[in-house]
């Protein structure tokens, strides 16, 4: 039995309402307690972890990740990508079903599964196709992919743009208390789109995607979600009308969700200016207006949490013209400084906000009863970083196996110095 005490850091536990200076007990794999000596801590730990200037969180949770294995593997493997979230502070990632094959089986799913307990990082979550193949014409067999370990179902990287398909995801979905994450787009309003439809588009001569694909997706869903009970959460909102949607629908009392992405809470459509791929992604980024509405929707509570959509491409593919790069950006080795940056050096969020919709939010979603929190017996997943040294991001020094980032050379607060899970130190910062 190892004890170990982490001492003299700023404890944030969102879901506990937590916000002091105190120590944190773990017992082997799992929370003690929050205070000097929680009933069962011994006189001394064996492991003593100073934290003196540091914020001490719950181990962020990143409910959109695409690890490209099988498949892609030159992109991003599982380990790699689990690699670059423990860098990132992020100790759980739900893993998108968009490989080759696709996770639509229990067999592909148990398959993330043993891929991430083989990489012994980060947490490595599936989340199971909604459609066979992914091709939106046929469900898949959502109760053996539970079976395999998924947490949620998406065909992200595409829609389910049947409403018939949607409807009766919704409700099998509901059997198991299972989120539906859906890739809102209209698909024959984006044909051949590589940009946010609007005056930039125009200027530049680019084919657009207009907001309203986005939107009429959104309502569609929320409606479906509102007559079959389901849980259906919104991924990587960007616009300002799907926003104030989202806000209509929790208004009365649709079981629905959604998620912001840092790229489109801090960057707009002018960047395509420089036609430089590293700025092309689906959905693409908006206007200045489209960008506060996520901002604001973030502040009231209408967007629950943070996640990154991280799109790992080589850079061989990132290279190509922009009418034919893939789209994405990666972002688990950003998602916490850049958010800080923009939300709480900014006072838009406090920190105990911003990590409630890293942690607390997260883990409700995938209904992670054990992570999120530091109530006695969770989980020993703990982020310790630090919130007020000024440093660059580098892509140059990430754990990614890409670097499609559209951050590289910024300055951000909020740098990542120790990680733990399941109680052990997995990650910590190199010192140079």
């Amino acid at each position: 039995m190892t004890f170990t005490r982490i001492h003299g850091g700023r404890i944030i536990d969102p879901a506990h309402q937590v916000d002091r200076i105190d120590d944190l007990w773990i017992q082997d794999r799992r929370i003690l307690g929050v205070g000097p000596r929680p009933p069962g801590a011994p006189e001394r730990a064996d492991v003593e972890l100073d934290a003196t200037g540091l914020i001490v969180c719950p181990g962020l949770i990143d409910v959109h990740v695409h690890l490209r294995e099988p498949g892609d593997e030159a992109s991003e493997t599982i380990a790699s990508g689990a690699a670059s979230a423990l860098a990132g502070g992020v100790t759980t990632i739900a893993a998108m079903p968009n490989t080759t094959p696709p996770i639509d089986s229990q067999g592909a799913a148990e398959f993330v599964v043993l891929q991430g307990r083989r990489a012994a990082r980060a947490h490595v979550l599936p989340v199971g196709a909604v459609s066979k193949g992914r091709e939106g014409r046929e469900l898949a067999e959502l109760g053996r992919l539970v079976e395999g370990g998924a947490v949620a179902f998406t065909d992200d990287g595409s829609p389910v743009s049947s409403a018939e398909l949607m409807r009766r995801a919704l409700e099998y979905a509901n059997l198991f208390d299972l989120a539906i994450m859906q890739h809102c787009q209209v698909m024959e309003l984006t044909e051949g789109a590589v940009m946010n439809e609007g005056f930039e588009s125009a200027r530049l001569g680019l084919r657009g995607m207009p907001p309203a694909a986005e939107d009429i997706m959104v309502a569609r869903d929320i409606r479906l979600a509102e007559i079959t009970g389901g849980r259906l959460h919104i991924q990587h909102i960007s616009t300002a009308r799907a926003v104030e949607l989202v806000r209509e629908g929790k208004r009365r009392g649709v079981r629905v969700t959604a998620e912001a992405c840092p790229h489109h809470f801090t960057l707009t459509d002018e960047k395509l200016r420089t036609f430089d791929t590293v700025y092309k992604m689906n959905p693409p980024l908006r206007t200045a207006e489209d960008v506060e509405a996520v901002i604001e929707g973030l502040i009231d509570g209408t967007i629950d949490l943070l996640a990154t959509d991280h799109a790992p491409h080589s850079q061989e593919k990132k290279s190509q013209a922009i009418d034919v790069a893939p789209f994405g950006v990666i972002g688990l080795e950003t998602l916490l400084p850049v958010s800080a940056t923009a939300l709480v050096k900014t006072e838009r969020l406090t920190w105990p906000q911003l990590l409630g919709k890293l942690t607390e939010q997260p883990a409700r979603l995938l209904n992670l009863t054990d992570k999120g929190h530091f109530g006695v017996g969770a989980d020993a997943d703990v982020t310790l970083f630090d919130p007020e040294t000024v440093w660059t991001i580098d892509v140059n020094t990430f754990q990614s196996r890409s670097r499609n980032c559209p951050f590289h050379g910024w300055e951000v607060i909020g740098r990542v110095e120790t990680v733990l899970v399941e109680g052990a130190i997995r990650y910590q910062r190199p010192t140079t």
